[in-house]
């Protein structure tokens, strides 16, 4: 049996939720979202782990057309964030677009409507096909020699197993990103000692996280306005600190002397302080912010190992130079695969064009949401739509209201189909490169999961959000070509 729908949306994450938002308010009513597991939610569905949370105070990481007076703290945890979308799917009906358990195998357009195929045979076929399935689900594990000879449980980040007790356990950690920033001050509450092997130490910045106060929240809801505002400051204030990727001096010795105090009032060893020292600007990697991690580090039973592993053999953990750690529990907090998640979509455009030819040469996309070549074909969080410093779910606001008002211009001048005008796509991609070349991504001193093999950074927005949203903005029809009903450009 084939489903036909006008529009196709898959994943059901924040990006999902709100593209199916924005088209039915646009007043496409036929809608219909593929989610490979058995509920919305995405990033906060699968990450589940101790202390899991956002690094964006509540009030900003969440839909501006549905704000939540609620907040229960300034940075809300992964389950809170979890029963907020939940919450919007309930009172907007969401719940019925969605088909769980239907993960994307294939895609093709037939030159007039997408045809698709899920992992279990079911077929779509849909006037419009929209990406959004994120950059932070594909698990990163490296491929240690001797890891599967580990005797133990051993599990990523993203999938933990709470049916482990790691209360008296010896834990090896391997990596120190943003969610090992998290959950290592979490385990190491309970667990008898906790092993942390870091390869290249973050920049951890403090943060003015706490609850607020039941009669705060009960403001927020008397006066909605005040919840608004209070947005707006955070927003404004996040877009202060993209001063510190451009590099402004004031801005970055203000930042340095917030994460150096940070270390020092909580690190009293000089060499563990050293250990902790990026030897990197700050900025090219992800700047993370915890108030536990540092503290936690200077615990009793924790101990950092200031290196890679090399190898695995049994329960003990290997580096290079042949020190050995026993473990009884091994986790990964290693990251997500971003820059190549192409190996993992099977998309055929115009003339049989696949999204792996099309991005041989690196991830592209126009103005981080289409792709010359595959008509009707949207990505939300798509190439240089990630940031460094402020709130992702404002450029996905910014994508959906330009697809919004794409398709609008479409219905009014009786387009069928478009597809982006190739040499916009390509002074869009050259001005990416541009402004990425000097940046701190890529002459600050490291290598991150920003970069893609071949060490470009097609992962960022190089500017503000406030930039992005008037760009996006200003964009309309006339950077599409019509695409003929042969499937030709």
């Amino acid at each position: 049996m084939e489903h036909h729908t006008d529009m196709l949306i898959v994943g059901a994450g924040f990006s999902g939720l709100t593209m199916a938002i924005e088209a039915r308010e646009r007043g496409i009513r036929d809608i219909a979202i593929l989610e490979k597991a058995d509920d919305i939610g995405g990033t906060w569905r699968e990450n589940t782990y101790p202390g899991v949370a956002c690094d964006i105070p509540s009030h900003l990481y969440s839909m501006a057309t549905h704000l939540n007076p609620d907040w229960s703290r300034a940075y809300a945890g992964g389950a809170e964030i979890q029963a907020y979308l939940q919450k919007i799917c309930r009172d907007e009906g969401l719940y019925d677009l969605c088909h769980f358990g239907q993960k994307l195998k294939a895609a093709r357009w037939d030159g007039e409507r997408w045809q698709v195929v899920t992992e279990d045979g079911q077929r779509w076929s849909a006037r419009f096909l929209v990406s959004a399935i994120g950059a932070l689900h594909v698990l990163s594990i490296p491929n240690i020699p001797g890891a599967d000879s580990f005797p133990g449980p051993r599990f990523h980040s993203a999938e933990w197993d709470h049916s482990v007790s790691l209360s008296g356990k010896r834990v090896a950690v391997v990596g120190t990103g943003a969610s090992a920033v998290q959950f290592v001050p979490e385990i190491a509450k309970t667990a008898a000692h906790v092993t942390v092997f870091q390869r290249s130490a973050p920049y951890v910045l403090p943060r003015p996280d706490g609850p607020i106060a039941p009669w705060l929240r009960r403001l927020y809801h008397r006066i909605p306005l005040l919840p608004r505002i209070r947005r707006k400051l955070i927003y404004m204030t996040f877009e202060f600190r993209h001063r510190v990727f451009r590099g402004e001096p004031r801005m970055v010795r203000f930042a340095m002397k917030m994460w150096r105090r940070s270390l020092e009032n909580a690190i009293a060893d000089p060499e563990l302080r050293a250990q902790l020292t990026p030897d990197y600007q700050i900025g090219c990697k992800r700047i993370l912010s915890s108030n536990d991690w540092y503290p936690a580090l200077a615990r009793d039973n924790v101990s950092l190992i200031p290196q890679g592993v090399a190898s695995i053999e049994g329960d003990e953990v290997i580096l290079a130079d042949g020190t050995r750690t026993q473990a009884d529990v091994l986790v990964w907090g290693t990251g997500f695969h971003v820059t190549d998640i192409i190996e993992n979509l099977d998309i055929t455009g115009s003339n049989d064009l696949t999204l792996r030819q099309a991005w041989s040469e690196g991830m592209q996309a126009h103005l981080g949401t289409a792709i010359a070549g595959f008509p009707n074909f949207f990505i939300l969080l798509g190439p240089h739509t990630g940031l460094g410093h402020n709130s992702v779910v404002l450029m996905i606001e910014a994508q959906v209201r330009h697809i919004g008002r794409v398709l609008d211009q479409m219905q009014r001048d009786g387009v069928q189909a478009i597809t982006p005008r190739p040499e916009k796509q390509a002074a869009f991609e050259q001005e990416m490169k541009d402004r990425h070349l000097n940046s701190v991504w890529q002459v600050g001193g490291c290598t991150s999961w920003y970069q893609d093999a071949q060490g470009r950074n097609t992962t960022l927005w190089p500017g503000t959000v406030s930039e992005y949203e008037k760009r996006m903005a200003q964009s309309g029809l006339e950077h599409y070509l019509p695409v003929p009903p042969s499937g030709g450009a």
